[in-house]
Protein backbone atom coordinates (compact mmCIF):
# COMPACT_ATOMS: atom_id res chain seq x y z
CA UNK A 1 0.00 0.00 0.00
CA UNK A 2 1.44 3.54 -0.73
CA UNK A 3 2.32 5.43 2.02
CA UNK A 4 -0.10 8.48 1.38
CA UNK A 5 -3.10 5.76 1.77
CA UNK A 6 -1.69 4.32 4.56
CA UNK A 7 -4.90 4.53 7.67
CA UNK A 8 -2.83 5.90 10.25
CA UNK A 9 -5.58 6.42 12.35
CA UNK A 10 -6.88 2.95 11.96
CA UNK A 11 -3.92 1.45 12.55
CA UNK A 12 -2.88 3.70 15.96
CA UNK A 13 -6.64 2.03 17.23
CA UNK A 14 -5.71 -1.20 16.10
CA UNK A 15 -2.64 -1.07 17.64
CA UNK A 16 -3.54 0.18 20.74
CA UNK A 17 -6.71 -2.06 20.93
CA UNK A 18 -4.49 -5.89 20.08
CA UNK A 19 -1.30 -4.49 22.48
CA UNK A 20 -4.27 -3.86 25.40
CA UNK A 21 -6.66 -6.47 24.29
CA UNK A 22 -9.32 -4.07 24.96
CA UNK A 23 -11.46 -1.49 22.84
CA UNK A 24 -11.66 0.02 26.18
CA UNK A 25 -8.54 0.50 27.90
CA UNK A 26 -7.72 1.75 24.28
CA UNK A 27 -9.86 4.13 24.00
CA UNK A 28 -9.03 5.93 27.57
CA UNK A 29 -5.46 5.36 26.38
CA UNK A 30 -5.74 7.27 23.02
CA UNK A 31 -9.06 9.47 24.75
CA UNK A 32 -11.41 8.36 22.42
CA UNK A 33 -14.64 6.74 22.61
CA UNK A 34 -15.46 2.87 22.55
CA UNK A 35 -17.57 3.47 19.15
CA UNK A 36 -14.44 5.11 17.82
CA UNK A 37 -11.84 2.51 18.42
CA UNK A 38 -14.30 0.18 17.13
CA UNK A 39 -15.53 2.16 14.09
CA UNK A 40 -11.27 2.20 13.19
CA UNK A 41 -10.66 -1.25 13.83
CA UNK A 42 -13.65 -2.19 11.92
CA UNK A 43 -12.83 0.15 8.86
CA UNK A 44 -8.98 -1.23 8.77
CA UNK A 45 -10.70 -5.17 8.80
CA UNK A 46 -12.85 -3.77 5.46
CA UNK A 47 -9.46 -2.52 3.77
CA UNK A 48 -7.97 -5.36 4.38
CA UNK A 49 -10.42 -7.48 3.93
CA UNK A 50 -9.47 -10.16 6.41
CA UNK A 51 -10.87 -9.91 10.49
CA UNK A 52 -7.86 -8.89 12.72
CA UNK A 53 -10.15 -9.65 16.52
CA UNK A 54 -11.99 -12.29 17.64
CA UNK A 55 -14.97 -10.74 19.02
CA UNK A 56 -16.69 -12.57 22.02
CA UNK A 57 -19.64 -10.97 24.18
CA UNK A 58 -17.34 -8.80 26.60
CA UNK A 59 -13.89 -9.65 25.38
CA UNK A 60 -11.50 -9.54 22.16
CA UNK A 61 -9.01 -12.14 20.87
CA UNK A 62 -6.54 -11.11 17.78
CA UNK A 63 -6.62 -13.37 15.00
CA UNK A 64 -3.49 -14.71 13.29
CA UNK A 65 -3.33 -12.31 10.75
CA UNK A 66 -4.12 -9.64 13.98
CA UNK A 67 -1.11 -10.61 15.98
CA UNK A 68 1.45 -10.20 12.70
CA UNK A 69 0.39 -7.02 11.86
CA UNK A 70 0.18 -5.84 15.82
CA UNK A 71 4.04 -6.65 16.13
CA UNK A 72 5.24 -4.85 13.07
CA UNK A 73 3.18 -1.68 14.25
CA UNK A 74 4.28 -1.99 17.97
CA UNK A 75 7.72 -2.31 16.88
CA UNK A 76 7.04 0.71 14.27
CA UNK A 77 5.38 3.03 16.70
CA UNK A 78 8.13 2.73 19.60
CA UNK A 79 10.51 3.48 17.15
CA UNK A 80 8.96 6.28 16.14
CA UNK A 81 8.62 7.41 19.47
CA UNK A 82 12.11 7.09 20.35
CA UNK A 83 13.23 8.82 17.73
CA UNK A 84 10.83 11.73 18.43
CA UNK A 85 11.96 11.65 21.95
CA UNK A 86 15.24 12.02 21.11
CA UNK A 87 15.08 15.02 18.95
CA UNK A 88 12.81 16.73 21.77
CA UNK A 89 15.44 16.57 24.14
CA UNK A 90 13.95 13.92 26.62
CA UNK A 91 17.09 11.88 26.37
CA UNK A 92 18.72 13.92 27.90
CA UNK A 93 16.76 14.39 30.79
CA UNK A 94 18.26 13.78 34.28
CA UNK A 95 14.93 12.46 36.16
CA UNK A 96 14.86 8.57 35.77
CA UNK A 97 11.27 6.94 36.32
CA UNK A 98 11.45 3.68 37.84
CA UNK A 99 8.59 1.46 38.49
CA UNK A 100 9.66 -1.30 41.23
CA UNK A 101 8.27 -4.99 42.24
CA UNK A 102 6.32 -3.59 46.05
CA UNK A 103 8.31 -5.71 47.68
CA UNK A 104 11.63 -4.94 46.58
CA UNK A 105 11.00 -1.25 46.49
CA UNK A 106 10.11 -1.41 50.04
CA UNK A 107 12.40 -3.92 51.64
CA UNK A 108 15.44 -3.17 49.41
CA UNK A 109 15.38 -0.19 46.97
CA UNK A 110 14.38 2.61 49.19
CA UNK A 111 17.03 1.78 52.20
CA UNK A 112 19.73 2.09 49.19
CA UNK A 113 18.79 4.94 47.58
CA UNK A 114 20.79 6.80 49.18
CA UNK A 115 23.86 5.13 47.87
CA UNK A 116 22.84 5.50 44.29
CA UNK A 117 22.09 9.43 44.94
CA UNK A 118 25.83 9.83 46.54
CA UNK A 119 27.13 8.33 43.35
CA UNK A 120 24.82 10.45 40.99
CA UNK A 121 23.62 13.78 42.46
CA UNK A 122 22.94 14.84 39.22
CA UNK A 123 19.83 12.09 38.43
CA UNK A 124 16.30 12.42 40.00
CA UNK A 125 14.81 9.51 41.08
CA UNK A 126 10.92 8.63 40.60
CA UNK A 127 9.84 5.76 42.28
CA UNK A 128 6.75 3.65 42.10
CA UNK A 129 5.73 0.83 43.70
CA UNK A 130 4.28 -1.25 40.92
CA UNK A 131 3.60 -5.11 40.05
CA UNK A 132 1.88 -4.37 36.96
CA UNK A 133 3.89 -5.20 33.82
CA UNK A 134 5.13 -1.82 32.47
CA UNK A 135 4.62 -0.85 29.12
CA UNK A 136 6.73 2.15 28.53
CA UNK A 137 4.29 3.92 27.19
CA UNK A 138 2.81 7.65 28.18
CA UNK A 139 5.66 8.46 30.41
CA UNK A 140 5.03 5.49 33.01
CA UNK A 141 8.60 4.83 33.54
CA UNK A 142 11.87 4.27 32.11
CA UNK A 143 12.87 0.92 33.39
CA UNK A 144 11.05 -1.52 35.73
CA UNK A 145 11.56 -4.39 38.51
CA UNK A 146 9.19 -7.10 38.00
CA UNK A 147 8.82 -10.61 40.08
CA UNK A 148 8.10 -13.72 38.56
CA UNK A 149 7.86 -17.20 39.50
CA UNK A 150 8.12 -18.76 35.61
CA UNK A 151 7.70 -16.48 33.32
CA UNK A 152 10.85 -14.79 32.21
CA UNK A 153 10.38 -12.96 29.38
CA UNK A 154 7.01 -10.55 28.26
CA UNK A 155 5.67 -9.28 25.09
CA UNK A 156 7.58 -6.29 23.54
CA UNK A 157 10.06 -5.99 26.24
CA UNK A 158 13.43 -6.52 26.83
CA UNK A 159 14.23 -8.33 30.55
CA UNK A 160 17.31 -8.92 31.91
CA UNK A 161 17.82 -11.58 35.39
CA UNK A 162 18.54 -9.70 38.40
CA UNK A 163 18.19 -12.10 40.59
CA UNK A 164 16.90 -15.37 42.01
CA UNK A 165 14.60 -15.57 44.61
CA UNK A 166 15.21 -17.87 47.99
CA UNK A 167 12.59 -17.61 51.06
CA UNK A 168 14.41 -17.67 54.46
CA UNK A 169 12.12 -17.77 58.20
CA UNK A 170 13.17 -14.83 60.05
CA UNK A 171 11.95 -13.51 63.09
CA UNK A 172 13.24 -10.54 65.55
CA UNK A 173 15.53 -11.63 68.58
CA UNK A 174 12.81 -10.66 71.16
CA UNK A 175 10.11 -13.00 69.64
CA UNK A 176 12.86 -15.81 69.52
CA UNK A 177 14.13 -15.44 73.30
CA UNK A 178 10.15 -15.23 74.40
CA UNK A 179 9.78 -18.93 73.28
CA UNK A 180 10.80 -22.38 73.51
CA UNK A 181 14.40 -23.17 72.04
CA UNK A 182 13.86 -23.92 68.15
CA UNK A 183 15.92 -26.89 66.99
CA UNK A 184 13.36 -28.38 65.01
CA UNK A 185 11.44 -26.89 61.68
CA UNK A 186 7.75 -27.45 63.50
CA UNK A 187 8.81 -25.47 66.50
CA UNK A 188 8.04 -22.64 64.64
CA UNK A 189 4.58 -23.24 65.18
CA UNK A 190 4.52 -21.95 68.64
CA UNK A 191 4.86 -18.23 67.09
CA UNK A 192 2.56 -17.05 64.47
CA UNK A 193 3.62 -17.29 60.99
CA UNK A 194 2.87 -14.08 58.64
CA UNK A 195 2.25 -14.47 55.27
CA UNK A 196 2.25 -12.93 51.67
CA UNK A 197 -0.72 -13.34 49.56
CA UNK A 198 -1.82 -16.46 51.05
CA UNK A 199 -0.60 -18.99 52.90
CA UNK A 200 1.04 -21.82 50.43
CA UNK A 201 4.51 -20.82 50.75
CA UNK A 202 4.77 -21.51 54.35
CA UNK A 203 3.21 -24.76 53.50
CA UNK A 204 6.05 -25.13 50.87
CA UNK A 205 8.79 -24.33 53.68
CA UNK A 206 7.60 -26.90 56.15
CA UNK A 207 7.38 -29.36 52.76
CA UNK A 208 10.81 -28.91 52.34
CA UNK A 209 12.10 -29.01 55.96
CA UNK A 210 10.89 -32.44 56.12
CA UNK A 211 7.88 -31.96 58.66
CA UNK A 212 4.75 -33.93 59.01
CA UNK A 213 1.95 -32.13 56.97
CA UNK A 214 0.92 -28.67 59.17
CA UNK A 215 -2.40 -27.41 59.66
CA UNK A 216 -1.82 -23.33 58.29
CA UNK A 217 -5.24 -21.74 59.04
CA UNK A 218 -4.01 -18.98 61.12
CA UNK A 219 -1.74 -15.80 60.86
CA UNK A 220 -2.08 -12.09 59.05
CA UNK A 221 -1.49 -12.61 55.46
CA UNK A 222 -0.13 -9.22 53.75
CA UNK A 223 -0.16 -7.80 50.22
CA UNK A 224 3.70 -7.78 49.94
CA UNK A 225 6.90 -8.85 51.46
CA UNK A 226 7.71 -5.42 52.42
CA UNK A 227 5.01 -5.23 54.73
CA UNK A 228 5.61 -8.91 56.27
CA UNK A 229 9.35 -7.87 56.73
CA UNK A 230 7.86 -4.62 59.02
CA UNK A 231 5.82 -6.75 61.04
CA UNK A 232 8.49 -9.29 61.56
CA UNK A 233 10.87 -6.48 62.63
CA UNK A 234 8.33 -5.45 65.24
CA UNK A 235 7.80 -9.21 66.66
CA UNK A 236 4.30 -9.63 65.55
CA UNK A 237 5.30 -13.25 63.98
CA UNK A 238 8.02 -15.05 62.19
CA UNK A 239 7.96 -13.61 58.36
CA UNK A 240 8.90 -15.75 55.29
CA UNK A 241 11.00 -13.45 53.42
CA UNK A 242 13.32 -13.15 50.69
CA UNK A 243 17.00 -13.84 51.59
CA UNK A 244 18.18 -10.54 49.97
CA UNK A 245 15.84 -8.80 51.43
CA UNK A 246 16.48 -9.92 55.12
CA UNK A 247 20.04 -9.51 54.99
CA UNK A 248 21.07 -6.43 56.06
CA UNK A 249 18.53 -7.05 58.72
CA UNK A 250 20.01 -10.17 59.79
CA UNK A 251 23.91 -8.56 59.56
CA UNK A 252 22.71 -5.67 62.13
CA UNK A 253 21.27 -8.31 64.49
CA UNK A 254 17.57 -6.70 63.74
CA UNK A 255 16.52 -10.46 62.60
CA UNK A 256 18.00 -13.93 63.01
CA UNK A 257 17.47 -16.74 60.98
CA UNK A 258 16.84 -19.75 62.71
CA UNK A 259 16.98 -22.62 59.84
CA UNK A 260 19.00 -22.35 56.40
CA UNK A 261 16.26 -24.35 54.72
CA UNK A 262 14.91 -21.98 51.67
CA UNK A 263 12.51 -22.78 48.97
CA UNK A 264 13.10 -20.89 45.81
CA UNK A 265 10.00 -18.22 45.03
CA UNK A 266 11.14 -17.17 41.14
CA UNK A 267 12.97 -14.51 40.37
CA UNK A 268 13.23 -10.06 39.69
CA UNK A 269 13.87 -8.86 36.33
CA UNK A 270 15.25 -5.66 34.97
CA UNK A 271 12.53 -4.53 32.03
CA UNK A 272 12.84 -2.20 29.30
CA UNK A 273 11.75 -1.57 26.27
CA UNK A 274 14.88 -1.70 24.69
CA UNK A 275 18.17 -1.65 26.81
CA UNK A 276 20.05 -0.62 23.58
CA UNK A 277 18.25 2.67 23.49
CA UNK A 278 18.16 3.43 27.25
CA UNK A 279 18.67 7.09 28.22
CA UNK A 280 22.16 7.42 30.22
CA UNK A 281 20.47 8.18 33.80
CA UNK A 282 18.56 4.67 33.17
CA UNK A 283 21.91 3.08 31.88
CA UNK A 284 23.77 4.57 35.22
CA UNK A 285 20.80 2.69 37.14
CA UNK A 286 21.01 -0.77 35.59
CA UNK A 287 23.98 -0.68 36.17
CA UNK A 288 24.34 0.36 39.78
CA UNK A 289 21.18 -2.31 40.52
CA UNK A 290 23.27 -4.93 39.43
CA UNK A 291 26.22 -4.05 40.79
CA UNK A 292 24.47 -3.79 44.71
CA UNK A 293 22.07 -5.84 44.73
CA UNK A 294 22.68 -8.67 46.92
CA UNK A 295 21.83 -11.46 44.50
CA UNK A 296 22.43 -10.04 41.41
CA UNK A 297 24.52 -12.20 39.35
CA UNK A 298 24.72 -15.50 41.58
CA UNK A 299 23.38 -19.01 40.41
CA UNK A 300 21.88 -20.30 44.13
Amino acid sequence: MKRGRLPLTALRSFEAAGRLESFTLAAAELFVSQAAISRQVRELEELIGRPLFERHHRSVRLTTDGRALLGTLTSAFDMVGESLDALSGRRLSQTLKVSAEPSLAGCWLVPHLQDFQEQHPDIDLVIDADSRLAEFRSGDADIAIRHSLAARSWPRVETRLLAKVEMVPVMAPALASAGRTLDRPEELLQHALLHEDNRQLWAQWFAAAGTAPVQLDRGAIFADGSMVLQATLRANGIGLIDRDHARDDIDAGRLIQPFEISVPYGAFFIVARRFDALSDAAKAFVEWLERSYPGAGQER
